[in-house]
């Protein structure tokens, strides 16, 4: 077996995690420093799945390192090694501690925001039409379209870039989304139709983020939607409202007008919608009357139910640190964290 073969074998031996067979040449201290480190990050290790080369990773010791160093087979000098992996190790250990009995948060509450824009995707992906739909930052658009395609058969969501702004970019983008193979750039439009086409015709693509396309790149939305029956939903800031979804979007310039015309369905929402903020905090379980009204008032800010969502993460995590239940004081400080002005309970 070759130097390298051998070395390749201790790392995917340690893989199992069992405990080190050999003992490293060092003094007492060092030695049971070693000891009790090797035995952490075996425990912490085989609990949580993790393999040598994640721990590597994680705690930024080379693999060639960190295997040797675990098998009592490395040549160099261990103190060091020990030491980066308890740093490693403690802060991992601080991590959890702060996560240990903090509720969990929901993964997606269906304010009634979210069951707005849920019903202009449905909208978009029976008919099928072009869906236009632009919110206030921090309601929820993409969390909404992201369930949304998890929920539901043959959508797609795709999130435009400055860099995916034209035809061919996005229809890259497309592409990869639909898992099409298409080595010649004048057929891809074609083999993304044909999957479109082959999974019936309630498909929907999701474009969030459109206000970074090209008009170019609208019309070729508008060519799957005539050709192969696929409903369209842009998703994007109040630019894509201004240029596809306003009464005057297909007056002002040549070719808008044929998008204009097949957009069944336009939302412009800047602001939550009553009862946003308490679905909410229903989902959190949270029933103080002052957390409530300090939520609610965090929820007018910039950011919206975004900045509700992150403080009451950051606030859980501060009472957890205090070792009490969260209060209204948490979520204040949690929002002057975070950069807030003062709130009034």
């Amino acid at each position: 077996m070759t130097e390298k073969e051998q070395s390749a074998k201790v790392v995917e031996d340690t893989h199992k995690w069992t405990p080190p067979a050999l003992t490293p040449d060092l003094d007492s201290a060092a030695l049971e420093n070693w000891r009790v480190q090797t035995e952490r990050l075996r425990k912490i290790a085989k609990a949580e799945g993790l393999t040598m080369s994640g721990v590597s990773k994680s705690s930024g010791v080379p693999v060639g390192t960190l295997s040797p160093w675990y098998s009592a087979s490395y040549k160099g000098k261990y103190e060091n090694i020990t030491e980066r992996v308890k740093r490693w190790l403690d802060s991992h250990d601080e991590s959890r501690r702060a996560l240990t009995g903090m509720p969990a948060a929901p993964e997606f509450v269906e304010t009634p925001t979210a069951r707005r824009l849920i019903e202009a995707l449905i909208y978009a992906q029976t008919l099928p039409e072009f869906s236009v739909v632009t919110t206030g930052s921090g309601l929820g658009k993409t969390e909404t379209a992201r369930h949304y395609v998890a929920t539901r058969p043959h959508a797609y969501l795709v999130t435009m870039r400055p860099s995916t702004s034209g035809r061919h970019s996005m229809l890259q983008e497309l592409a990869m989304a639909l898992d099409v193979s298409e080595s010649n750039p004048a057929r891809l439009d074609r083999a993304i139709g044909q999957k479109l086409l082959r999974n019936g015709r309630h498909t929907l693509l999701i474009l969030d983020e459109a206000q970074n396309l090209v008009d170019d790149a609208v019309n070729q939305l508008r060519y799957f939607n005539d050709e192969f029956g696929c409903g369209i939903a842009l998703f994007g800031n109040e630019a894509v409202y201004r240029r596809w979804g306003s009464a005057s979007g297909g007056r002002d310039k040549d070719g808008y007008a044929q998008v204009h015309s097949r957009i069944g369905l336009r939302i412009l929402q800047r602001v939550p919608m009553a009862g946003d903020v308490e679905a909410i905090l229903d989902a959190w379980k949270i029933t103080d009357p002052e957390i409530r009204k300090l939520a609610t008032a965090i929820s007018r800010k910039p950011g919206a139910l975004r900045q509700v969502d992150r403080a009451l993460k950051l606030a859980n995590m501060v009472a957890i640190g205090a070792g009490t239940a969260m209060t209204a004081d948490h979520l204040k400080q949690a929002w002057a964290n975070r950069g807030g002005e003062e709130l009034r309970s």
